[in-house]
């Protein structure tokens, strides 16, 4: 699966409402956002890069080994911050897909990386990411767990039609949790963040929505387990007992 024509992105800013400064937390004896770009690095599918805006994560991405490249501050979502990164690392077009990773999944498994590029076998497919069958009651009602509500396209694919913190879809049949992991086309990213944000992602609060609601084609790997995002002083204590065992 690796190839120079795929980059992956790994977007890390200091802010953050709940754990500020998160990105830089211990784990492992590294900082967070370097176990995510290990990750990412075993994953093999191409060239690792964080993007950031703080001038601290800079100097720790290169510590560690890794590439990094400062991005503008102001933002509004990490899928801009890729954008201004992938044009200024490759201006030339020659990038075909970028995997949008988040800084804060210091125990992501490789091959749920490698997962987010099978839908984009298929040409029709824009923008491709992940989801795990739920099995916790409680996930299926919490409105902090994003379901992706998809038609089977066959084994563990979907086409996602439609991205809910709501309960759905009704009836028998499993509910799958979402996992905020993207694998873009060049163009489907360009033409992505020039869209205005829609009607439903301002209604749900999630960006996919924009996508969907432009007519943009979003397939599904379904995977077997849900990577750990660190938001809180207990998740993070959590990602250093995962990683020392």
């Amino acid at each position: 699966m690796a190839s120079s024509s795929n980059l992956v992105l790994i977007p890390a800013r200091m802010a953050s409402t709940r754990l500020p400064g998160k990105v830089l937390a211990e784990i492992g004896g590294l900082p967070m956002v370097v176990q995510v770009a290990k990750r990412a690095a075993e994953a093999d599918i191409g060239r690792v890069v964080v993007a950031t805006d703080s001038a601290e994560v800079e100097e720790a991405v290169k510590n560690a080994g890794f590439d990094v490249i400062m991005t503008r501050s102001d933002h509004a979502s990490g899928s801009d911050r890729i954008f201004e990164a992938l044009q200024a690392i490759d201006p030339e077009g020659e990038i075909d897909v970028v995997v949008n990773i988040q800084g804060d999944l210091p125990t992501i498994e490789p091959d749920v990386i490698r997962a987010a590029l099978l839908p984009l076998e298929t040409p029709e497919v824009d923008i491709a990411t992940l989801a795990v069958a739920i099995t916790d009651d409680e996930e299926k009602t919490n409105p902090n767990v994003t379901k992706v509500v998809g038609s089977p396209m066959r084994q563990n694919r979907l086409r996602a039609l439609y991205f809910t913190r709501a309960t759905a879809p009704y009836g028998d049949g499993p509910l799958y949790h979402h996992i905020g992991l993207y694998a873009y086309r060049r163009d489907a990213l360009s033409r992505f963040v020039r869209l205005e944000p829609s009607t439903l992602e301002k209604r749900e609060s999630l960006e996919q929505l924009r996508a969907l609601e432009a007519g943009m084609r979003i397939d599904v790997a379904v995977v077997d387990s849900v990577p750990l995002g660190v938001d809180t002083p207990a998740d993070l204590e959590r990602a250093r007992q995962m990683l020392a065992e």
